[in-house]
């Protein structure tokens, strides 16, 4: 296992930052902004950040939700912060030129990943500035995400026209909030707008099944895998002298011929 450096920071008006990185580098590595889960910043977005340093990346992971009035609640899913399209862009911004002003970062490969509820917010990032990868997991698929209203302002059919990334998308089969027919509406948005993606869909995996401070819900194969098609992804979207004006569709899905959206139960 790779030595790492990590350090809590303060960014513009307040904005906690944890961020890891490798201890010793030769060279400019690429960068990653990670986005936490419903609960907010929590022992696993820490490990989550620390596995991408162990792995060679400059993570960077923002705790967009710092501004909820009860923390403990909010760690514990008893309450949830609401947050909207422009708060995410306005921390994940910050979080990208933070990244920038490192002389060790490449500039031209920097990922933002989101995670269940900020699932949506790498997408709304890169409709409003380049990143070089939007990598969505296990959220931005289910009904709530295409309606507008006061926390999604625009359209994420329109946000998506206007994104100009490679997108990772990972979902599980077993999602009692996203169905297959909701990640084929992603699909057909994203191949609409003639946008890169990669999907994966694991088989029996319920939602939050990456998160193993959870046994009800990790399914330690599936996380396994994916977290290795993530890197692959990272990878490919991060070659120098990639093409970047060939579109690129990679879908890949496992599911049992009896599969049935609502029989998918919620996991603790």
């Amino acid at each position: 296992m790779s030595a790492i450096h990590t350090e809590s920071i303060k960014g513009t008006n307040g904005l906690p930052i944890f961020l890891a990185r490798p201890a010793k580098l030769k060279d400019t590595v690429p960068g990653i902004v990670l986005m936490h889960e419903r609960y907010g910043f929590v022992q696993h977005t820490q490990d989550l950040a620390e596995r991408f340093a162990q792995e060679g990346f400059i993570c960077a992971a923002p705790d967009c939700f710092f501004r909820a009035t009860d923390q403990t609640s909010l760690h514990a899913g008893t309450s949830r912060y609401d947050i909207t399209d422009g708060e995410a862009v306005e921390h994940l911004s910050q979080t990208v030129d933070f990244l920038e002003a490192f002389d060790e970062v490449n500039k031209d490969c920097i990922a933002v990943k989101g995670v269940c509820q900020t699932g949506r917010h790498p997408l709304v990032l890169a409709a409003h500035r380049k990143i070089a990868a939007a990598l969505v997991w296990y959220g931005a698929a289910q009904d709530s995400q295409w309606k507008q209203n006061d926390l999604f302002p625009e359209p994420l059919d329109e946000l998506i026209a206007r994104i100009d990334c490679p997108v990772l998308g990972m979902f599980g089969e077993g999602d009692h909030m996203i169905s297959l027919d909701h990640i084929g509406l992603l699909r057909n948005s994203l191949e609409k707008h003639r946008k890169s993606y990669e999907i994966h869909v694991y088989n029996e995996a319920p939602h939050g099944w990456l998160n193993d401070t959870m046994p009800g819900r990790y399914r330690k194969a599936a996380a396994e895998a994916a977290l290795a098609d993530q890197r692959k992804f990272l990878e490919w979207a991060f070659t120098p002298g990639r093409n970047r004006n060939l579109v690129t569709w990679r879908f890949s899905c496992e599911s049992g011929s009896d599969y049935d959206f609502s029989s998918n139960k919620r996991q603790e």
